[in-house]
């Protein structure tokens, strides 16, 4: 895999993650038409996702370093509860436990948590068959296809709602994981599954996209996670191994330029002009995979 496909994929990532036209999927079509082989499992996929997150942690900073502030200070009242319970027990006192869900970012929180228990178990047990699907001409295609009809269905239907981090409910945030989750196969638009399902639980556009976006942190790092021991497999180079980080600093850059006017375009713009794109960008891969 030399370095320039390398860099074009990244630009590819970069500019696709931030919209709901699955940049996975476009990533396997790209590698498909060059005959690039796709190396080492989905670890570069998942490395140009971390390049993205400079981006997302760039745009939504504000949120984020609330969120980890707020996880953090929950973790420790859970800690003093726990303790409180034992000290109860032992003298029989009544003392008041603290809330821990005292305020929306803590709520929004949890809500981000359950999210990812389906997300984790999903993608971890699809691991294998995610590297198998990422290789198929016919996957790929057929994912695009489905998140454009999903996209029509969501825009068409007008759902929505107003619906912030306070009205959330867990069922939805269990939800929104199972779609995430499903995103794994390319094709499927992460953004595109978890916004739609925001929104068919009544969140608010602005809320869905946040909601989205910052939901893949968590997502992401977990998935280089399980990638990075192919860093020590027989077929990783050293070579190879620096062509994928300079493909995630590439993605970063691309990203960190595109990023608001690809979520300007998602929060203002509708759907079904990415359902349009999905269903065009399905029928010319089709075309090209098997004509050529």
């Amino acid at each position: 895999m030399t370095v320039l496909f390398v860099i074009l994929l990244a630009i590819v990532q970069g500019i696709t993650e931030f919209l709901p036209v699955s940049s996975f999927g476009h990533l396997c079509f790209v590698q498909n038409i060059l005959g690039m082989e796709h190396g080492a499992g989905v670890l570069l996929e998942a490395m140009l996702h971390v390049g993205t997150l400079a981006a997302i942690f760039m745009t939504f900073q504000k949120d984020i370093r609330r969120l980890a502030l707020e996880t953090l200070e929950m973790f420790m009242d859970l800690i003093g509860n726990i303790s409180l319970y034992i000290h109860n027990k032992r003298t029989g006192a009544h003392l008041h436990y603290a809330k821990l869900i005292c305020n929306i970012y803590r709520k929004f929180a949890v809500l981000l948590m359950l999210s990812m228990i389906p997300t984790m178990f999903l993608g971890y047990t699809a691991r294998r068959l995610v590297e198998m699907a990422s290789v198929s001409k016919l996957i790929p295609v057929a994912g695009i296809l489905i998140t454009g009809i999903l996209l029509l269905v969501v825009d068409l239907s007008q759902l929505g709602g107003t619906k912030a981090a306070k009205d959330a409910s867990f069922s939805n945030a269990m939800w929104i994981g199972i779609c995430q989750g499903l995103s794994v196969f390319p094709g499927l638009s992460r953004s595109g599954m978890t916004i739609s399902a925001g929104l068919m639980s009544g969140f608010s556009r602005t809320f869905a996209v946040k909601y989205s976006y910052i939901l893949s942190i968590p997502a992401i790092i977990g998935a280089l996670c399980m990638e990075l021991g192919q860093f020590g497999s027989a077929d990783m180079t050293v070579g190879l191994g620096f062509t994928y980080v300079l493909g995630m600093s590439v993605a970063a850059l691309a990203g960190s330029l595109v990023i608001r006017s690809c979520l300007k375009l998602v929060h203002k713009g509708k759907l079904r002009y990415f359902a349009y794109y999905c269903f065009a960008a399905g029928i010319v891969s089709l075309i090209v995979n098997y004509t050529m």
